[in-house]
């Protein structure tokens, strides 16, 4: 658990994040995007105090169906799951608080 600094490799059927328990990031990106990128220090500086929260970043992209599952336009999306069911969303977000925030909205059962 914990930060993941690098996209999986291969994306999750959208049944298995369904089906995930406990608190999860679900990250959509990619890693040529420069809003991706210059979230990466705010998500990390948000995640230093949920160390139990799953992350995973997923490439995403034209004919992806994960992203097209979660109705993802902009990138980066951050998908806040609490036992694979959407809590919170920020799209392109600009300070770590926000981010902090929403973790800890999924991180307390």
């Amino acid at each position: 658990m914990g930060l993941n600094a690098t996209f999986v490799a291969v994306e999750p059927a959208r049944s298995e994040i369904d089906a995930l328990t406990g608190a999860t990031l679900l990250e959509f990106g990619a890693p040529w995007c420069e809003h991706c990128q210059a979230a990466q220090p705010l998500i990390a500086e948000a995640f230093a105090g949920f160390p139990g929260v799953r992350h995973l970043r997923v490439e995403d992209g034209k004919g992806r169906p994960l992203g097209r599952s979660f109705a993802v336009k902009l990138w980066p999306s951050l998908v806040f799951l609490r036992d694979g069911q959407e809590v919170e969303r920020l799209v392109r977000p600009h300070d770590a608080e926000s981010i902090r925030v929403a973790l800890a909205r999924i991180a307390t059962p």
